[in-house]
This record gives structure tokens, sequence and C-alpha cells, in this order.
């Protein structure tokens, strides 16, 4: 017996509001980053540069979680049968990637400025910095409720913490360059923000990594998962237990029960209990056993035939020799 069990739990309705919000946050970044930029070079202030590159993988971020959800929501077809929601983490992959890039670029311009610190314009830093931390925290609202529920929006809204951070170390910079003239704090403060960013950039990427290698997601206790279908009525084992990730939040499932004793039905709800309520685990693939050979999936095919066919419970299990 084989049974599949799903659920849609108003997925676009989270989708939608999901893009409102990244398109709110999209706006207000992209409208400061022309205005941080220019005065980056104005003020010769590597951290505020350093600030400006972040606010734009800020909106880099954001444009590609957009564009991402948008991806999502195209229906299954004949060649993805999963649909297109794995693009979700192809995104945050991307974004995790950027983030990396620009946070050793700003350690390298800050050890090539460490010899030579510039003449930094204090007042024009801490104005734009001020004005950039703003932008950053009126993101960071809209975007918090939803970073929990969609990797997707998570790397953006991490990109606007470390970039938000980012500011408020810039204005920390410019308060002390203009009361000491100390030149080398702006390149400090840059070389602090890169580091602060590094390490939730990798957990970001290694979260990315694992979804698309189909790793158990990091909420899924595999040992009691098991233990929990070993323990219900008449399963004697279990084989082939699957579980991965299509996006953050969309856990699939699938796995063979060998109870040949059992009542398949009775034992399908019971494991269906379990697993969405126990575990959160609504997307299944069941196929309950009379047979172990059949549930292990490693029968050895009859020698005198090419191909054996066995029917349990009208469901068919084909093994090819």
């Amino acid at each position: 017996m084989s049974s599949h069990h799903g659920h849609d739990h108003s997925h676009a309705v989270v989708t939608e509001d999901n893009a409102k919000k990244l398109t709110f946050a999209l706006i207000l970044t992209t409208s400061f980053l022309v205005i941080e930029v220019i005065a980056g070079f104005i003020t010769q202030s590597l951290a505020l540069l350093s600030d400006a590159a972040h606010m734009f993988t800020d909106a880099a971020a954001l444009a590609i979680a957009l564009v991402a959800i948008k991806i999502g929501k195209l229906p299954a077809d004949d060649k993805r049968t999963f649909g297109y929601q794995r693009f979700e983490i192809l995104a945050a992959l991307f974004n995790a990637s950027m983030l990396f890039v620009v946070a050793m670029y700003i350690l390298y311009e800050a050890y090539q400025r460490f010899s030579h610190p510039p003449e930094i314009q204090s007042l024009g830093m801490m104005i734009v910095a001020a004005i950039g931390l703003l932008i950053n925290l009126i993101s960071m609202r809209i975007l918090f409720s939803s970073s929990k529920d969609s990797l997707n929006v998570k790397g953006a809204y991490l990109e606007v913490l470390s970039d938000a951070l980012g500011s408020v170390g810039v204005i920390i910079g410019a308060v002390v360059i203009y009361f000491t003239h100390w030149m080398w704090v702006d390149t400090l403060i840059a070389v602090l923000i890169g580091f602060w960013v590094l390490p939730r950039t990798w957990i970001l990427l290694k979260q990315s990594i694992n979804i698309l290698l189909e790793g158990v997601p990091e909420e899924i206790d595999i040992e009691k998962l098991r233990n929990d279908l070993l323990n219900l009525k008449d399963v004697e084992s279990i084989h082939q237990l699957k579980v991965w990730a299509i996006t953050s939040k969309n856990v699939h499932l699938t796995v063979h029960l060998y109870a040949p004793q059992a009542d398949h039905n009775a034992l399908y709800r019971e494991a269906l209990e379990i697993l969405s309520h126990e575990h959160g685990i609504t997307e299944m693939t069941l196929q309950i056993e009379n047979d172990e050979c059949l549930a292990q999936s490693h029968c050895q095919p009859n020698s005198n035939h090419k191909e054996h066919l066995h029917d349990h419970d009208g469901h068919s299990h084909q093994h090819l020799g």
C-alpha cells in the first residue's frame, strides 16, 4: 500500500505578503543607495563605501528575492514536477555568495589603506550613515516577521541587518574621527564590518547548500523520527527513510514500513498523525509492505525472468534484472 499526503497551508498568501514587503524594502534601499555611493567617494570614507557596498548587495538581494518568489509561483510541469520552488534557495545561495565577496573586498581594501589612510570628511560621513541606518531599520522592521518562514527573505533580512550594523559602525567612526582626527579608525570600522558579516554569511550559505544537497532539515530529529515510526503498532522494521526539503519550510518524507500484520488504513492514519503533529511533516509518501524483501527494495529477480512484478494490496513494484 502506498499513500501520499500533502497540504498547501496557504503558501500563495504568504508568498504574496513576502513580495509586498520585499518590494517596499527594495524601493527604500535603492533610493538611498545612489546617495551613499556618491557620498562615499566625496568623503573618501572606506567605512561609508563598505556600507554602500552592503547597501548594493541589499538591493540586489531584495531584487533577487522578489524574482525568486515570482518564479517560485510558476506551476509544476512535466519536466519540473516539484515546480520552481527551489529557485528560492538558489537566490539565497547567490545572496550569501555576494555577501562573502563584498566582505573579502572590504578586507583587502582596508589592508591597502592601513599604511596610507586618506583624509576623511567625518561630518558628511556621519550624516549619510545616520540616514542609511534609518532606512535599514525601516526595512528590517518590514522583513522581520517573514524572515522566520522563508530562507529567501531571511537572506535579504540578514543583508539589511548587516548593513544597519555597518551604519552604526560608520557613525561611531565618524564621531571619533571628528574629535580625534584618527583617520585609521575609518579603516578599522570597515574591517570590523567585514568580520561581522562573514559568520552570518557562512550560516546562510550552509543552510542553502544543505537544502540543495537534499540534506535532512536542521529542525528534523531523524533519530526520534525513526524511533517514532518503529514504535507504530505492528511495524516490524522500516527501510528507505528519506527526509529532505524543497524550500526552507517545505519538508518531504518517503519511507517503506514492513508491517505484515497491520491494518494498512489504521497504520497509515497513525503514521500521518505522528509525522504531522510531532515532526511538522505534511508532505509524505508511506509505503506499507507485507513482504520484507520488498520493503527493503533489494530483492533479487527470479533467474528465469528478466522482469519480475509483485503486486501487494493493489500496489505494484517492478524490479528489473
